[in-house]
Order: C-alpha cells, then sequence, then structure tokens
C-alpha cells in the first residue's frame, strides 16, 4: 500500500482521532495541499493518521 503524503489533509468529522490528527490541522489551517476524507469512524483511526 503507498503511503500518503503528509501535506494532504482531512475533514473526518467522525473520526474518534480527529482532535490528535496533523491531518485535520493542516485541513483546517489551508496548509494542505489536498483535503480529503480518510476512513476513520467514530470507534477507530484511518491508518492514515497522524500525531501532532
Amino acid at each position: 500500500m503507498a503511503q500518503v503524503p503528509e501535506n494532504i489533509g482531512c475533514l473526518n468529522e467522525e473520526c474518534i482521532a480527529k482532535d490528535e490528527c496533523k491531518r485535520q490541522v493542516i485541513a483546517k489551517n489551508g496548509t494542505a495541499v489536498e483535503i480529503k476524507e480518510f476512513g476513520g469512524t467514530a470507534t477507530k483511526k484511518c491508518g492514515k493518521f497522524l500525531q501532532k
């Protein structure tokens, strides 16, 4: 599986890790080169998680 570059943001509001994920931060502050919604749910992280 190919790794997702660190400059891709995520705006998945239901993800359990959204408040501790660097992808949320860069998506909201405008520094992400692209914004996606990865597959995190209310009970698990997506696998593309980056620690803040």
